[in-house]
């Protein structure tokens, strides 16, 4: 990776806010944007904070994402509801979807809350977190923006790359946070080699006509992205495109529309936030504690010869975030040359004068 200086956090807030700003994206719900996807590039989905902005900003200016949307919340139970975005930026329609799962959770201890007209949101791991401020435990799922997967046995691309988050809060640990796409890499870490023409490993993609190996980053687009784990993940991503896009009247299947390749049409994407309150099965603190000596355990255990440790969901974001706040980001040169083209056509200020 041809790697730039540390790019300090603060001038890639302020660089997201003036875009936003400049496509008409009011004041309140253009820093809420800039936090959401300033933290998806904190935890280390460096393919889904910055990295998306000059997508972003085409679809504003083209008007199939809506800069000012109308988001309203249908309470449609005790413990569901259904928000419906209004076509707006996907970070403002998930956030309102997890503080709405968490009101409902704490009058009733759990809640499953269901988008449409939403748009891409960036990292999945950034939004199930967000019920770990209010000590609950949080979970995610969406139907991708475009689809780039088959069936199992298939050769066509008929499913996204359908993702699931799962955060679990601790105590002095940090919480266990698990963000995976239901293929074997995300469609987002095929764009980042494509821009900096790192070849991608011979497992990731394959030839829809031969069923070969395609390493080649700037291929992908005619490529195959192959599912996790065979059949399973396939799988998996079938049933989260139905319970985040089919259930909640949003797009799925065939009907999706290529956020990549289509930016003037509406996605109409699907997500789903859910919020369960630990403390309604045992004190809270006891649960965090419990949560601590079993992460402590594991982490402990024996790993296989050649790797220094095990892994646990969680603990690599912590220490990412941690260092990024400290030392900024590390933005790859061809990310900054787009930044900064992006920024004399908007007539802001690039990176380096921030």
């Amino acid at each position: 990776m041809n790697a730039a200086a540390r790019i300090p956090i603060g001038a890639v807030r302020a660089l997201i806010l003036d875009a936003m700003l400049k496509c008409g994206v009011p004041d309140a719900d253009a820093g809420k944007i800039a936090e959401l996807m300033l933290e998806a590039d904190l935890v280390g989905a460096d393919a889904h904070g910055v990295f998306r902005l000059p997508q972003y900003v085409t679809r504003l200016k083209l008007g199939s994402t809506n800069a000012k949307p109308n988001i309203t919340v249908n309470r449609t139970a005790p413990a569901t509801a259904l928000v419906d975005g209004d076509n707006g930026m996907g970070h403002l329609v998930v956030a309102r979807a997890a503080e709405t799962a968490i009101e409902l959770a704490r009058e009733n201890g759990v809640a499953w809350v269901g988008c449409h007209m939403s748009g891409h949101a960036g990292a999945a791991g950034v939004y199930a977190a967000l019920p770990l401020k209010a000590n609950m435990i949080g979970m995610y799922a969406a139907v991708a923006n475009a689809n780039h997967m088959p069936l199992a046995g298939g050769a066509e691309p008929l499913l996204g790359t359908n993702p699931l988050a799962i955060a679990i809060p601790a105590g002095e640990e940090p919480p266990l946070v698990l963000d995976i796409a239901t293929s074997i890499v995300s469609y987002g870490t095929i764009k980042n080699h494509r821009l900096q023409n790192i070849p991608l490993k011979d497992d990731w993609m394959v030839d829809p006509k031969t069923g070969e190996a395609i390493t080649d980053p700037h291929k992908s687009m005619e490529a195959l992205l192959l599912p996790m784990a065979g059949y399973k993940g396939a799988g998996l991503a079938l049933m989260f495109g139905l319970l985040a896009g089919t259930l909640n009247g949003a797009l799925f299947g065939r009907d999706c529309v290529d956020f990549n390749l289509e930016p003037g049409k509406v996605t109409n994407t699907g997500q789903f936030v859910l919020a369960l309150d630990p403390a309604r099965f045992q004190p809270l603190d006891r649960f965090k504690s419990e949560v601590d000596r079993h992460v402590r355990s594991l982490r402990d255990s024996k790993p296989l010869p050649g790797n220094d440790a095990v892994r646990l969901p969680g603990d690599a974001r912590a220490k990412r975030r941690a260092d990024r706040i400290a030392n900024g980001l590390a933005l790859p040169s061809e990310l900054i040359v787009q930044l900064d083209k992006l920024a004399a056509e908007l007539s802001i200020k690039p990176l380096k004068d921030r």
